[in-house]
């Protein structure tokens, strides 16, 4: 399985795709947004913090472990550092697969798992 792993204090542009086999037939993307409100408070935006040693490898061993459950070919993550205004991308996730289903699954459990246990914080300031 093909991992790309990213973390950067800029404005997530998403990357071109890269299709690693003429076998794919699926490719997901996610946005995660800043949103304006978070718990009935206004915002103008977040700050995100990573152990960034230890998230990497979190996030590898999570995505081999849902690679090899949903059968998908590669993942392209990218998480925002620093601050984040409302409107911007904080999180960028691509998967590939043949299939749509697998590509959606992992999708959201790599979600679901990033929110569990990767050490990325943010914060109102």
């Amino acid at each position: 399985m093909q991992i790309d792993i990213q973390f950067t204090d800029h404005p997530i542009v998403a990357p071109k795709l890269d299709l690693p086999s003429r076998e794919i037939g699926a490719a997901v993307e996610f946005h995660g947004i800043v949103r304006e409100m978070e718990n009935d408070r206004a915002l103008t935006g977040l700050f995100y913090e990573a152990y960034e040693p230890m998230a990497r490898r979190v996030l590898e061993k999570h995505f081999v472990e849902l690679g090899a459950l949903h059968g998908c070919v590669a993942v392209r993550f990218i998480h925002r550092t620093g601050w984040v205004p409302v409107c911007e991308a904080s999180l960028y996730l691509s998967v590939v697969s043949s299939h749509r289903r697998e590509a959606l699954l992992f999708l959201a459990d790599a979600i679901d798992r990033l929110k569990l246990d990767v050490p990325i914080w943010k914060r109102v300031v």
